[in-house]
């Protein structure tokens, strides 16, 4: 988000809304899942859904103003959607989950709010044997989704980034193999 609002006060008023048109999102069209005090929370889209759409967004309503955000991050941010999908796309081949987001108040992290959060969905993505996908432009991310079995499969700079970069990361679906051979 630094890329998208470089300002950080402007960063603090428009994130809100921005979290909310996503919660919103996944809340018609995804899945969303909440610790009891909203310490954390984890928005999804399906097998199926995995790719926001304009008219989709549009439906939900704008949860922030546009004029807050000013035209250069309104640029950013269709650059930056851009570019995920682009990864998504080369990333992802057939159904699976898509992470679209996951916070914890940061008092509050480290305490496998986060953890619990994704396990929700492992266990139905597991069930079925299917992938989970997500983008990160954070670094201190990539360690906490690799303890959950994600593996990056790329790390790119984001186009007219100044220099942050992009990580995409694909949980493999769960082998159909029987993990040690029967016995007859």
């Amino acid at each position: 988000m630094v890329f998208v609002l470089p300002e950080e006060r402007r960063r603090a008023v428009v994130l809100p809304g921005l979290f909310s048109m996503t919660v919103h999102y996944c809340l018609r069209y995804g899945q969303v899942y909440a610790s009891p005090g909203l310490e954390g929370i984890a928005c999804w889209l399906p097998p199926g859904e995995t790719t926001p759409t304009l008219e989709r967004l549009l439906s939900i309503g704008l949860r922030f103003s546009p004029l807050r955000v000013g035209l250069g991050g309104l640029w950013r941010i269709g650059l930056a959607e851009r570019y995920a999908a682009r990864q998504h796309a080369l990333h992802t081949h057939g159904p699976h989950w898509y992470l679209w987001a996951l916070g914890v108040d940061p008092p509050y992290q480290g305490q496998g709010i986060g953890s619990a959060l994704l396990k929700v969905v492992f266990q139905q993505a597991d069930a079925r044997h299917l992938p989970c996908y997500l983008e990160t432009q954070n670094p201190r991310n990539v360690g906490f989704y690799e303890r959950h079995g994600f593996r990056v499969v790329s790390e790119t700079p984001i186009p007219h980034g100044q220099g942050l970069r992009l990580w995409a990361m694909l949980r493999e679906a769960p082998s159909t193999m029987p993990s040690s051979p029967s016995q007859s």
